[in-house]
């Protein structure tokens, strides 16, 4: 299966944004301070996951 640099950051910085999301909105407030820590948590998962390249699929050896 192969799956694109941009689907995986995608998927890794909602789910950063989410674990944020629902830690800082526990108190039922948000504030700003929580509204970056958010943006920063997706924007880092983004970047981070979107850099690191895919492992090369491994071909298995062929039976002679």
């Amino acid at each position: 299966m192969k799956i694109s640099s941009i689907a995986k950051s995608i998927v890794a910085g909602l789910a950063a944004g989410a674990t944020a999301a629902v830690t800082a909105v526990q108190d039922s407030v948000l504030t700003t301070g929580e509204g970056v820590t958010i943006a920063l948590a997706v924007l880092g998962a983004w970047g981070i996951t979107y850099a690191v390249p895919n492992r090369q699929a491994v071909t298995p050896p062929r039976d002679l």
